[in-house]
């Protein structure tokens, strides 16, 4: 999988191979062993704080809690 920030409006594209999408159809998840899912959690605190960078001042000054419902572009709400 590979994340894609835009520089100018600070979205982000996540995208997925052609072999991680055939693995994701025929198992419905995506499962990290141990040490994968620490690889993986170093590398996505990385890409956090340099996405942070490309956001504007409301954007990075923006808290999300726990409950909060979000509503996304396509208007659909997500918890």
């Amino acid at each position: 999988m590979d994340f894609r920030q835009n520089p100018k409006d600070g979205s982000c594209d996540l995208n997925f191979s052609d072999e991680e999408i055939k693995i994701i159809i025929k198992h419905k998840k995506i499962h990290f062993d141990a040490m994968s899912l620490r690889h993986f959690g170093n590398c996505l605190i990385r890409m956090v704080a340099e996405w942070n960078m490309n956001f504007n001042e409301d954007i990075k000054n923006l808290s999300t809690n726990e409950k909060d419902v979000i509503k996304t572009h396509d208007n659909t709400s997500r918890k």
